[in-house]
């Protein structure tokens, strides 16, 4: 079975994308053949502070495939080499980093930058524009990345997790929900898709409260959201605060099922807290699970996974490895790539089938993906879809 949009893929369907897994089917070449011309990529992310957790997973993601690509060969004969630069989730600093990768590298394209305050930064500088240079797998669900020219998602947005979310809670009749969010945009974000999704599946907001972006001080959102006894708290927070409040509302006796978004890394979390502390703690979905190995790409993925002694490959390294699977579809497409016509191609892609995950990058008022489910953990760690 495959994914396109959220909805189960047909064979039929399947048939007229034909696309085969982007990671295995790159021609054979030796490697001293292209070693000395390769097509570089440039991830500026966090491989420090609070949410490197996540610059990590992702890149390591991203770095499985290009492994994997370079192993058969390259693209048309050129090795993928990834450079990077740890912003710290400092937007400034995501700026100021990637223009210097810009004139010090000369990449066709960037991944993996994370956080909405960082690539609303970036938009904003106008850089990615004038170098005609595209952010493909940017990490952020906010409409104000996903609607940004040259920035391509591969997940759905926040506004579709928490309308799908909403919409679940109100089949199981839950009516009273607390937000605990970052205050930034990416906490307006979601407030405002909550919000709508709230109105329309007849559910109360009763409670919200926010902590500091960068911070894990969330001792206020903790003490609020346990006073207002709410049935559920939607987490829209990154995953070091989303740990720590956990940890401490379950403490201090709070009730409430605890909905993750995608952002926060479920690894992590399982192993911070343990199992028996984590239990009960649910997650949207917007990737494949590991267990999902109906798909290629997961099969492909776990694979790898198990040849590799990466240590941070974690569960949101498949969001790195579809998005670098999706790259290299389209560099495989293009016989000179150069940042303009992977701008172009990217725009133009109407069905990217990574294996089974089908993306739509050509709707620029949409992410490439609106696939939402949801998990949970249960006893031993164990994940419940």
């Amino acid at each position: 079975m495959s994914i396109e949009n959220g909805r189960p893929l047909n064979a039929g369907r399947r048939k007229t994308l034909g696309w085969m897994a982007a990671c295995a089917t790159t021609t054979a070449w030796p490697m001293n053949a292209f070693a000395n011309n390769p097509l570089v990529v440039g991830q500026v992310a966090p491989f420090s502070g609070p949410q490197a957790v996540s610059g990590k997973a992702i890149h390591a993601g991203i770095k499985l495939c290009f492994e994997a690509v370079n192993a058969r060969g390259g693209i048309n004969g050129r090795p993928l080499k990834l450079v990077t630069r740890d912003d710290g989730q400092k937007p400034e600093d995501t700026v100021r980093l990637t223009r210097e990768l810009i004139a010090a590298e000369s990449p066709v394209a960037l991944m993996g930058t994370i956080g909405t305050a960082n690539l609303e930064a970036l938009h904003k500088d106008g850089v990615l524009q004038s170098a005609r240079l595209s952010v493909v797998g940017a990490s952020s669900g906010a409409n104000s990345v996903v609607q940004a020219s040259n920035i391509h998602v591969v997940k759905a947005s926040y506004h579709d997790e928490v309308g799908h979310l909403f919409k679940q809670l109100s089949t199981n009749g839950l009516k009273r929900v607390g937000l605990m969010f970052q205050d930034d945009t990416f906490g307006q974000d979601v407030i405002a898709g909550a919000e709508a999704a709230a109105r329309k599946h007849g559910i109360e907001i009763a409670a919200r409260s926010g902590y500091s972006r960068n911070t894990v001080a969330v001792e206020r959102a903790v003490s609020e959201l346990v006073a207002a006894n709410v049935q559920a708290v939607v987490l829209a927070a990154t995953t070091a605060p989303a740990i720590a409040f956990v940890r401490q509302y379950k403490a201090a006796g709070g009730k409430g099922t605890l909905y993750g978004l995608s952002v926060i890394d479920t690894d992590a979390v399982l192993g911070e807290l343990g199992p028996d502390r984590a239990r009960g703690y649910a997650f949207s979905v917007v990737t494949p699970l590991a267990q999902s190995t109906t798909l290629s790409v997961v099969r492909e993925y776990q694979q790898l996974k198990a040849a590799s002694k990466d240590a941070d490959i974690r569960s949101r390294s498949m969001e790195g490895f579809i998005a670098a699977k999706a790259l290299v579809r389209v560099l495989q497409g293009i016989g000179d790539p150069t940042p303009g016509r992977v701008t172009d191609a990217l725009n133009a892609a109407r069905s990217v089938d990574v294996g089974g995950f089908v993306l739509d990058f050509s709707d620029g008022k949409r992410a490439a993906s609106s696939y939402v489910d949801f998990a949970m953990f249960g006893a031993g760690g164990r994940i419940f879809q």
